[in-house]
């Protein structure tokens, strides 16, 4: 093995490749390993096809890497005529205008919608090759600014990766898997918050009948924490869709868990009055203790992870996601948040 990492190292050098020459490393050793163990030829076109597809995702995103950016999932049959195509345009627009790309899965009906009211200089697609689907849409393509995925897994990775903001219109199969996986990977903590917005045509009632079978059967039944759906906006309105996802990052600017401690990371510094009147509201969701301002801990400095920001930490109870957004909202709310 020491030999085998000497020639990896001779020829990383070779290719002239200097930086996070450990992870690379790794990468070759795992395809050496899978060709020691003697995978089966379609296990290793899978695992092939994915990496390559995620070298072209990361190529495609790199250039925008400082540019914030909304993911907006949709049906790919909604016709243009329909109201939800026109709420779905609207939102990307006015997001756009604001400064934000948006991504959407390079297809027909909301996908297209969304693309054409960001604009192609706006607009990053991640689509699908599939037997039923139409090729990616011409905004997108027009301006070659969109990548083609063989797998969902990997399609689905880059479309929640590289997004701050996701904005879900209703949809089906599809549709429903990807905003039930957001929801997944923020309970679980597998992803740092972000603002999930369900928008609906005006008048629409799609997203309010989900809204009932969580209240009716899911929290009931014990399986979701009450507050879990706190984190989730359903609204009709496109103009309040962009407010929360601009808005959550008014005050808002990142999180870290050290241990049990979590901390949130800010762009302006709460008073006392205002930490105090936070932990009167938020104390049924800390652990222990009390939310209190705090300076950047010995491994946020040795990171050099955002220590120029001021924070609050706190010991949160355990599944109280909902909770966490709840406190999120109320930082974004101070009055010292400007």
């Amino acid at each position: 093995m020491d030999e085998l990492r000497t020639r990896i190292d001779a020829l990383l050098d070779e290719a002239g490749i200097t930086g996070n020459r450990t992870l690379i490393t790794r990468i070759l050793l795992s395809g050496i390993q899978l060709g020691q163990d003697r995978t089966d030829r379609l296990d290793l076109k899978i695992a092939s096809s994915a990496l390559s597809e995620m070298g072209n995702a990361f190529r495609l995103f790199a250039p925008y890497s400082d540019v914030p950016k909304v993911t907006v999932f949709g049906s790919a049959r909604t016709r243009q005529d329909d109201p939800l195509y026109f709420s779905a345009r609207d939102v990307a627009a006015e997001l756009a205008r604001r400064g934000w790309m948006v991504v959407t899965g390079a297809g027909p009906g909301i996908m297209q919608a969304a693309a054409e009211g960001a604009g192609e200089k706006m607009a990053l697609g991640v689509s699908i090759r599939l037997p039923f689907e139409e090729k990616p849409n011409a905004v997108v393509a027009k301006d070659t600014q969109s990548v083609e995925m063989k797998y969902f897994f990997t399609r689905k990775l880059m479309l929640v990766k590289e997004s701050s903001g996701f904005i879900c219109l209703p949809g089906g199969f599809g549709t429903m898997d990807e905003m039930f996986e957001l929801l997944t990977l923020q309970q679980t903590g597998k992803a740092e918050p972000t603002p999930i917005v369900l928008l609906d045509a005006p008048g629409g009632t799609f997203w309010r009948g989900l809204e009932r079978f969580v209240v009716d059967q899911l929290i009931p039944a014990g399986v979701i924490s009450p507050h879990d759906f706190d984190r989730v906006l359903i609204t009709d309105s496109a103009e309040e869709a962009v407010t929360r996802i601009t808005g959550f990052w008014r005050n808002y600017d990142s999180l870290r868990w050290v241990d049990d401690l979590l901390v949130l990371r800010l762009k302006n510094a709460p008073t006392d009055a205002e930490i105090e009147a936070l932990n009167d509201e938020f104390a049924p969701f800390v652990a222990s203790g009390v939310i209190e301002r705090a300076d950047p801990l010995p491994v946020e400095v040795n990171d050099r992870d955002r220590v120029e920001l001021p924070r609050v930490a706190l010991r949160l109870r355990q599944r109280e996601v909902g909770g966490l957004y709840r406190l999120i909202d109320a930082l974004n709310a101070l009055a010292s948040a400007g």
